[in-house]
């Protein structure tokens, strides 16, 4: 490898080491403990660590190359921006300038689809003088089949879909990508999932979730109709536990298992003042529900189930697999947010989802998920964690501070989402014309931490190990291989889920591909990475001057080396290479034309720039 070109790249091993996470997870511990050690324990999962985003951002910043600034201060573009910008304003904080096109072009096709823009994009998208061109690039890649395809995989890993579905997971994954397609209202999709019945999750695609979330019971049936295979109404629990966390941001995990008194003093006020009973409650929402195992010719039926509401009520004085013994108590249902109970004669799951989503607090969880992708910090933060006693600024609790960093945005643009009919692609619209989301990363001023929560300037964050590959697999030209029921995809976002071994497949989880497990964080950086960035066939294979590759077609159809480098950059970087780093990739081509050009997309593969988005 060429020493200047590796040179090029010496600050990427010494950039990603700083950022590796202590990622030691508590351990689950029973109501006995004492109140401090409690505390201790559960505080890092509703605690989140504010100047991160920022420090990392005016970190990878410097290493970023100086592009070309607008000059004018912006200007508000919509409500985001009269909220942003009227806070900094009022506060005395300069905002970053906006971003040039390029820059902007790769972060919104990157934010909205996984990928990366091509050259011609690139080119085209700079050369326009179109005042509209950036709403007009936003609609296109809203419309478009990758925008698809990245939000069809978010939403797998939002719903931690795996082979517990069984044949399910695929027919799931149809049915989100179908749902995205045709912009599906999401509070009809919330509403579809929870109240989901079927004699088989492999035949209607909502009750796969439900499939998913099920917990083990015996290991075999004593005959064909027996419930005892899963646990009922630990299964009740942790549906409950999901549909809170996703649709509302609230995690109830701590009360499905004791009290919140004498446990939640130091981590949420909201749910100090709940309890197990009411949870219990809520639970009992799920209580007719029956979960039941296919079982054929002596053993079961991968993820297969038969769900129903044909159970008599929720057990409160049930035996638990996973949680501290229930001690009865109502089994009535009764929403915890409101207390409100079902209406005479409609299902309950059917009450628990129209109750869900006609609560103000599910608009502002699903805003608020989204802005935490699209801008790399929740304007509550941890996006899945809110303390409903610290949203009011004219009622914060003594001793705590507001957990929002904005919240008249927050609850402006769920009221905007409300009104578009939840649409997800006009949510995502709006963020994306904002001048907020349009700031440069770099800042030209001196940086304060406290500036992260103002949103003064683009936040960065590391790709995901889907976008990752599929940058890869578009800047090299060499895409990759996967199955798809019984069609060949090339890209890994457009798979249900991770697929590949060997190399493929540890290259993957290095760099944080998603057990489904948890619900899906911004990845941090480990020393591994850009080792294995530097020595990876998934990258050292695609540079190579072969198999119609990008080095190759960029040799065979252009004489002139400067095209070659040029269009290299373009298609890698998405930016043209600057003075400096013409001349050493040209020089390195001279030497040897082959090598040289494998040489510099190795290189530049493996810039900072290239696997953040920034």
């Amino acid at each position: 490898m060429s020493k200047c070109l590796c040179a090029a790249v010496t600050g990427l091993v010494l950039c990603l080491a700083g950022f590796a996470a202590d990622n030691k997870t508590a351990q689950a511990k029973e109501e006995s403990l004492p109140p401090e050690r409690f505390a201790e324990i559960h505080s890092p999962l509703l605690r989140s660590n504010k100047a991160a985003a920022g420090e990392l951002t005016d970190r990878v910043a410097r290493s970023l190359p100086a592009g070309a600034q607008t000059v004018a201060a912006p200007k508000p573009a919509n409500l985001i921006d009269r909220h942003i910008f009227g806070k900094m304003a009022r506060d005395g904080v300069e905002p970053a300038a906006l971003s040039p096109d390029a820059e902007f072009l790769r972060r919104v096709t990157l934010d909205l689809t996984g990928r990366i823009p091509s050259s011609a994009e690139v080119t085209d998208f700079v050369a326009s003088t179109d005042a509209a061109k950036r709403d007009k690039a936003i609609d296109k890649l809203l419309e478009s089949d990758a925008f698809v395809d990245k939000w069809a995989y978010f939403f797998m890993d939002l719903f931690r879909a795996n082979g517990k579905m069984g044949r399910g997971m695929n027919l799931f994954h149809y049915w989100m990508r179908e749902n995205l397609a045709v912009d599906r209202p999401y509070d009809e999709v919330a509403r579809d999932i929870i109240a989901s019945a079927a004699k088989s999750n492999h035949v209607v695609a909502a009750s796969s979730l439900i499939a998913r979330e099920h917990v083990q019971g015996k290991p075999q049936p004593d005959d064909g109709k027996d419930l005892g295979m899963v646990q009922q109404t630990d299964t009740h629990d942790e549906l409950t536990v999901l549909y809170a966390k996703t649709f509302l941001g609230i995690n109830l995990s701590c009360i499905s298992c004791h009290d919140g008194q004498k446990h939640l003093e130091k981590v949420n006020v909201y749910l100090t003042g709940k309890t197990r009973k009411q949870f219990f409650r809520m639970a009992s929402f799920l209580g007719n529900s029956r979960y039941l195992m296919y079982w054929e010719d002596g053993k079961p039926q991968s993820g297969e189930f038969l769900i129903d509401d044909g159970a008599s009520g929720y057990d409160t004085k049930g035996a638990s697999m996973i949680r501290v013994g229930r001690f009865g108590g109502s089994n009535s249902p009764a929403f915890l947010l409101t207390g409100d109970t079902p209406r005479p004669g409609v299902e309950p799951r059917m009450e628990l989802g129209r109750m869900i989503t006609a609560n103000p607090q599910f608009a502002r969880a699903t805003a608020n998920m989204f802005w935490w992708r699209m801008m790399g910090q929740g304007i509550v933060e941890p996006y899945d964690e809110f303390d409903l006693a610290r949203q009011d600024p004219n009622n914060v609790p003594a001793g705590w501070e507001l957990q929002p960093s904005h919240p008249g945005l927050l609850n402006d643009l769920a009221a905007d989402f409300r009104k578009s009919n939840y649409s997800v692609k006009h949510l995502l619209r709006t963020i994306c014309r904002s001048n907020a989301y349009q700031l440069s990363a770099r800042y030209e001023g001196e940086w304060k931490d406290k500036y992260t929560r103002y949103f003064a300037r683009k936040l960065v964050r590391m790709l995901t190990a889907e976008e990752l590959h599929d940058a890869i697999t578009l800047a090299t030209g060499r895409p990759g291989s996967f199955k798809l029921g019984d069609r060949q995809v090339q890209m890994s976002m457009q798979l249900s889920g991770p697929s590949g071994g060997g190399d493929l497949k540890y290259f993957m989880q290095t760099f944080g591909q998603s057990n489904r497990n948890n619900p899906p964080r911004f990845q941090t950086g480990s020393p591994l990475q850009p080792l294995l960035l530097m020595q990876s066939p998934v990258v050292g294979d695609r540079v190579l001057a072969a198999k119609d590759s990008t080095v190759q077609r960029l040799l065979d159809s252009y004489k002139d080396d400067a095209k070659v480098v040029d269009e290299m950059f373009l298609g890698t970087l998405s930016r043209p290479p600057s003075k400096s780093e013409r001349e050493v990739a040209l020089s390195a081509l001279a030497r040897n034309r082959v090598e040289g050009a494998q040489n510099l997309q190795w290189a530049l593969i493996n810039l900072t720039e290239f696997f953040f988005n920034y």
